[in-house]
Parts: structure tokens; C-alpha cells; sequence
């Protein structure tokens, strides 16, 4: 009888994508789906040569993508003069002063979320402080009422499951460009104050930006606001939860980092390379391109596999080994344009909050490691992931040593 062909659609495909990377990677570098008619490439330099060249490869598929739920132009979608711009605007939100004032909102963000569960010694790092904290640092970021996070994350979660999903049933489509006309109303009023007054936050500095000598409509602004929150938030709790997950997997790393809190850095590094939050990223060929002998045609969407990129053995030695130590990694370039992983991406369109990134896993980690002393997975706890497009855990149980809370 005739194998039923590999899809990377199916449940067995999304329930472990990593037990079928190397299989995809050697017998079919270039995997067709039928069901979407699109590519998708697993090594690590096919997946590079996508991603740096633009003029082959564009961000077209992200006006279909993105643009319903994001309401105008993502960042990824801009080229020449609007990009440099444009990014450059949302760059000085992370950097320099506004980094510096963002990591002390980040800590006392975290340690505000944390301190219920201290006495109890258990907690689970998703949904108890990954997915809250993510959305509250990114709402600090953009200078919105940190009062309506709860709302915003759940608007947010609809503009997330509409850019990731490979599929989306009609209803399913409904309710998240409901999701994304309630955050765009959400945002209009705050947008036209923040032009009125404007502050130091990231809005404001959208609000009084101005490109080829005109200020951004409301329309730009709300897209880009959306854009920084989708890009800030949606990794955000991933990384953190499987950073530790790896730490703990890895007894004898997690000793070497509390012991050297210098190795944290690396840590996180290794995290994005081992387990990438996120999976896929898309881009349309413009002209017929070949890999590995096999023709993507003209207009094809091309999917490149981030995950399967970074376990390359032709890119990295022991590529299904966590090591922190790896000397083919480079912690300092991992968090700029020279990385060697593909977690931020490459090229033009690499990711704007890489050092942002870093700074915030690293505030976060060092606050967590001496408080969860004896940290380990909660007993009868199954461990298990979700997501295609981005892809973390879905609960991380957790028991550790109760802190003994200070008398009144």
C-alpha cells in the first residue's frame, strides 16, 4: 500500500514539528503543500538566502497576511526610504534611555506578578506570568493604560491566530477582523489625543513623526502600534517559559547559570536557536528561484522553517543538543544583524527588538532565578506545545521553594 504523503499541515506534524525536521531537511528541502499551495524550506541556507534577498523574495504575502488584522502597512511590508524611516522611529523606542527606563518597568512588571505565588511555591510560568507580563511591557512600551490589558490581550489574540493560522475557517476569520476593528477603535481615540499632547511614549512619537515632510495618518500609526504589539508580546512569553523549561531539563546548566548569572545571555541565545518562537516566516517569490534542484515558480508563497533552520547540522554541531556553552552560537552576535541563528530573522526585515528582547529575557530570568530555588516540573504535569507559525508551550507548571513572605 501506498504511504499517505508527509504534510506539515497534519496533527502528527504539529504535535512534535521537530521529529521530522532532519526528514524534511534531507529527503525534501523544498516540500510542497498542496492544500495551500505554498513551499517550505528547511535548511539553514536556503532559509538565509529568502531572508536576504529582498528583491527576489518580498513581504508581499503580508498584505493578505497581516494587513486585514494590522489595518494598514506592517513594517515588513515597507522598502527604500519608508522603511528606513519608519523603522528607525520605532528603533529609538528600544534603545539608549527608553530601553533603559523600559527594563525598570520590566522588572517591577514582573516582580508585581510574581509575588502572589512566592508563599505558594508553585506557579505556571505561561499563563501566570509569561502571557500577563508580555502584554503589560509592550503596553508600557506604547504608553497605553496598562488598566485594559486583560481586553487588549484578548483583541490581540485575534490578530495573532489571523497572521499565524495556515488555515482559518470562515468564522474563525470573522471573529478575528472583529478582534482587530475592536483594537483599532480602542486606539483611535488614544491616537488623536497623543497628537494633541504628546508624551514620551512610542504613540506619541508615531503621532508627531513625519515621513517626506507629512505627518502618518491614523491609519499608518494604528498599524504600526498593532505591528510593535504583535512583535512584542507574541514571543515574548514563549522564550521566557522555554528558557526555563531547557534550564531545568538541563540541571547541570541551571547550576552553571545560578552559580554565573553572565551565562544567562548565552542561555537565552541557545533558547531562541534550540526552540525559535517563531516557526515560519513567508514571503512571495518574485521570480522562479531553484533549491536543491527543485523549482519554487513565480508568484509561489515560500514558507522558510526557521526551527529546522537552526537545527542544521550543516550550520551548527549537535544541532538537537541544548547547550549554552556552543561555540558556534556567539552570544554577543546573536542578538544583532551577524547572528547565526535565524530567530530574529535576517536581512532588511530582521526583527527591530532583538537588544529589546535580550534586555527583557535577561531582566526577568535574573529576578526569577534566586526567588524559584529548587525549581522543577510540578508532578502529574504533561507538557505540551502549540502553534505552526509561532510556536511555546501552552502551561508551564512549576514547584519550587516557598518564599517566606516579610511580617507587617
Amino acid at each position: 500500500m501506498a504511504q499517505p504523503q508527509f504534510s506539515v499541515l497534519s496533527e502528527e506534524f504539529a504535535a512534535d514539528p521537530y521529529r521530522h525536521f532532519a526528514r524534511l531537511r534531507e529527503r525534501t528541502p523544498v516540500h510542497h503543500e498542496p492544500a495551500i499551495d505554498s513551499y517550505f524550506l528547511s535548511r539553514h541556507r536556503d532559509v538565509r538566502r529568502v531572508l536576504t534577498d529582498h528583491e527576489a523574495f518580498s513581504t508581499e504575502t503580508l498584505q493578505a497576511r497581516a494587513e486585514p488584522v494590522m489595518r494598514g502597512p506592517v513594517l515588513a511590508q515597507m522598502t527604500g526610504a519608508e522603511h528606513t524611516a519608519k523603522r528607525k522611529i520605532v528603533i529609538r523606542a528600544f534603545t539608549g534611555q527608553a530601553l533603559a527606563d523600559q527594563i525598570r518597568a520590566v522588572h517591577a512588571n514582573a516582580a508585581e506578578l510574581m509575588a502572589p505565588f512566592l508563599p505558594r511555591g508553585r506557579m505556571d510560568l505561561v499563563n501566570d506570568l509569561g502571557k500577563p507580563l508580555a502584554v503589560r511591557v509592550t503596553l508600557d512600551v506604547l504608553g497605553l493604560e496598562r488598566a485594559h490589558w486583560r481586553q487588549v490581550a484578548l483583541w490581540h489574540a485575534g490578530v495573532a491566530e489571523f497572521i499565524t493560522a495556515l488555515t482559518l475557517t470562515p468564522e474563525r476569520r470573522r471573529h478575528c477582523l472583529d478582534c482587530a476593528e475592536r483594537l483599532e477603535a480602542h486606539l483611535l481615540p488614544v491616537i488623536r489625543h497623543r497628537r494633541g499632547h504628546p508624551g514620551d511614549d512610542l504613540i506619541s512619537r508615531l503621532c508627531t513623526a513625519e515621513f517626506d515632510g507629512v505627518a502618518m495618518s491614523d491609519r499608518d500609526v494604528t498599524a504600526l502600534i498593532i505591528n510593535v504589539l504583535a512583535a512584542a508580546t507574541e514571543p515574548a512569553d514563549k522564550t521566557l517559559a522555554l528558557l526555563f523549561k531547557h534550564l531545568i531539563d538541563h540541571p547541570e546548566q541551571l547550576a552553571q547559570v545560578r552559580r554565573d548569572p553572565g551565562l544567562l545571555p548565552a542561555a537565552i541565545a541557545e533558547t531562541l536557536r534550540f526552540t525559535p518562537p517563531v516557526q515560519l516566516v513567508p514571503r512571495r517569490a518574485e521570480r522562479a528561484a531553484v533549491f536543491a534542484g527543485t523549482t519554487v515558480p513565480a508568484g509561489a508563497t515560500v514558507f522558510c522553517m526557521i526551527g529546522a533552520a537552526n537545527r542544521d547540522p550543516e550550520a551548527f554541531t549537535d544541532p538537537d543538543a541544548f547547550d549554552i556553552h556552543r561555540p558556534d552560537l556567539g552570544t554577543a552576535r546573536s542578538f544583532s544583524a551577524a547572528a547565526e541563528h535565524l530567530a530574529f530573522g535576517a536581512g532588511l526585515h530582521q526583527c527591530v527588538g532583538a537588544a529589546f528582547a535580550r534586555a527583557e529575557m535577561e531582566t526577568v530570568a535574573a529576578l526569577l532565578l534566586p526567588l524559584l530555588d529548587g525549581v522543577r516540573h510540578a508532578p502529574g504535569s504533561r507538557y505540551r506545545e502549540s502553534g505552526l507559525y509561532t510556536r511555546g508551550p501552552v502551561s508551564l507548571p512549576l514547584l519550587f521553594t516557598p518564599v517566606p513572605q516579610p511580617t507587617p
